[in-house]
């Protein structure tokens, strides 16, 4: 296998307990997991905290956070707000990874705790999947943003096809269900070629740590290159342009406002809390149905989201003649903007088809 490297942003990290978590598709670091059980007293939890704001790490953030903390309500989660805002991180810069048995008595104090902390503004995570005592309905009853399949399951595969089997079912059940999918644990490169297989993205563990340079090295897969592989042009990342965002609830008013600002504008998306692309309005369409007889008056004040198109989103590594056949499976639809979106689906900005036509006629020269 060949590596790819990156290198982390902070080279103070390795030294808290915390290490990277690591996209594969890219070899990117795109948050730290604090190290530590997480289970019973929250003191720890917070010790954490305060140690990663010592070292200035700014990536997000992966918190464990023991489930009889959720259920004890606000007045147990006190000491982590409080700590959290000390070090000057967002909530919405930190996922918190529930872990830990509960009753089943105990199970609606624990939605409606994950739900306050949701509506704060922090991303929810599940831990243990596979061997913590979790019930699997949880997962869809919770709604997390990341499903952590557990580390003891992945020290077990591949050497037992059976836990590999449950490993790639968890993965296909918390995708499911919208949820991202953490591989915890990879400590050797049969491990990761495993994960790899059963689609997940991210990865933490004793093989994606950085090295003395203080640069991550992911292993890479094999792949033969195929004549058809080299003719598919550019990453769309090359074409990027800043992306017009409003949240999904804004009123038809307010993307008027943000067409009327700049005639460069072809599109607004519509994102939600976690800025993942929830609608696309083009411009054209847009301003045609406000235009009509009544049209401001039907729409003006309500939401915008009505009168939206399902986004067409593109991964950041897609290539160019990838990304005209997504552009191409909708004939009504073929010249409105690509959103293009980062390995956890928050948007990045968006490609315009006519600059990718372009780049495919220039590479057929």
């Amino acid at each position: 296998m060949t590596t790819r490297a990156h290198a982390v942003p902070h080279s103070s990290a390795a030294g808290v307990g915390v290490t990277p978590v690591v996209d594969l598709d890219t070899g990117g670091v795109i948050a730290f997991q604090a190290d530590g059980a997480g289970r019973g007293n929250i003191s720890s939890t917070v010790q954490t905290v305060r140690d990663v704001a010592a070292s200035e790490v700014l990536l997000p953030l992966v918190l464990p956070l023991p489930t009889a903390a959720v259920i004890g309500g606000s007045a147990a989660l006190a000491p982590l707000h409080e700590a959290l805002r000390a070090s000057g991180r967002r909530p919405r810069e930190v996922i918190l990874t529930v872990r830990g048995d509960f009753a089943q008595f105990e199970r609606r104090s624990l939605l409606t705790g994950l739900d306050g902390l949701r509506a704060i503004g922090y991303l929810i995570a599940v831990g243990d999947l596979g061997t913590g005592h979790v019930p699997l309905d949880l997962i869809a009853d919770a709604a997390p943003y990341l499903a952590v399949i557990s580390p003891d399951l992945i020290a077990q595969v591949p050497r037992d096809p059976r836990r590999a089997a449950i490993g790639e079912g968890l993965a296909r059940l918390a995708r499911g269900v919208g949820a991202h999918v953490l591989a915890p644990g990879v400590g050797d490169e049969a491990q990761l070629a495993a994960v790899r297989g059963w689609g997940v993205r991210l990865a933490q563990g004793p093989l994606l740590v950085p090295g003395p340079s203080g640069r991550v090295r992911v292993p890479l897969p094999v792949v033969e290159q195929e004549p058809s592989r080299l003719v598919l042009g550019p990453r769309v990342h090359e074409f990027l342009l800043p992306a017009v965002t409003l949240p999904y609830e804004a009123t038809a008013e307010a993307v008027i406002d943000a067409f009327g600002s700049e005639p460069s504008i072809t599109s607004v998306i519509l994102v939600d809390e976690y800025q993942r692309p929830r609608g696309s309005l083009d411009r054209s369409r847009f301003l045609l149905s406000i235009a009509g007889r009544f049209g401001h008056a039907l729409h003006g004040k309500k939401a915008a989201g009505r009168l939206a198109d399902p986004a067409r989103t593109v991964p950041k590594t897609t290539p160019a003649i990838a990304a005209m056949q997504v552009a191409g499976r909708d004939a009504e639809r073929v010249y409105d903007d690509l959103v293009v979106i980062d390995e956890v689906g928050r948007c990045m900005g968006v490609v315009r088809v006519a600059d990718l036509i372009r780049q495919v006629a220039a590479m057929q020269r």
